[in-house]
């Protein structure tokens, strides 16, 4: 551990800015102990900003996504809001900005999509309704009519349940708390996305011009 803590200490101290999560890591505001979550995000943008494979849709990417909302909500909520957009960078991503009328990224035009969203409408659904029609998992996106972002939470909630269950029942006392606590951190990214679903991506209400 000792040596894991010094290993982030000399990066962040020395590290130059080259990936985006780098600026962060090199920030004074930020507290060591964010740092070490953030830390694996900026080796990982070293491969990710290098490849084609996981070019991100999103603007800022999930990547980049992640370290932000760390850095802003804390290491409890900056997980779930980061989950929640793992979950909807999916191949239905694009459908939905449009269905929204989303803004995108003048230069690449990746979807914008930010931790704290700026531009936004108030749509017909109720946050309040969705988060909690979410408890019963797949619900509260259904409500919102996000049903291909449903069925890929509910994917990664079946496997993260049976890997928690399995892991419990051979005694694997790494693999078993790893696994339930990334079901848990799912569980309640289904809640919050549900909400933030409701809240900031949905299109206008219609206005009947017959009236």
């Amino acid at each position: 551990m000792k040596k894991i803590i010094l290993i982030i200490f000399i990066s962040a101290a020395s590290a130059q800015i080259k990936y985006p999560a780098d600026s962060l890591l090199n920030s004074k505001n930020i507290s060591f102990i964010k740092k070490v979550f953030i830390y694996p995000i900026s080796r990982w943008q070293r491969i990710s900003y290098n490849s084609d494979i996981f070019n991100c849709q999103f603007y800022p990417s999930c990547s980049n996504f992640c370290a932000i909302s760390l850095k802003e909500n804390g290491l409890i909520m900056g997980p779930i809001i980061a989950t929640d957009r793992i979950i909807r960078c999916n191949p239905s991503a694009l459908f939905y900005h449009q269905k929204i009328n989303g803004v995108y990224n003048d230069e690449d035009g990746r979807l914008i999509d930010f931790v704290k969203p700026k531009l936004y409408q108030k749509g017909p659904k109720s946050p309040t309704i969705a988060a909690m029609l979410a408890i019963v998992p797949g619900l509260g996106r259904i409500y919102t009519e996000r049903f291909y972002d449903s069925f890929y939470s509910l994917i990664n909630l079946a496997i993260t349940w049976e890997g928690s269950k399995i892991a419990t029942k051979n005694n694997q006392k790494v693999l078993a708390p790893i696994f339930t606590a990334t079901f848990m951190t799912l569980y309640i990214a289904e809640i919050y996305g549900s909400w933030r679903a409701a809240k900031y991506y949905q299109p206008l209400k219609k206005i009947n011009l017959k009236k």
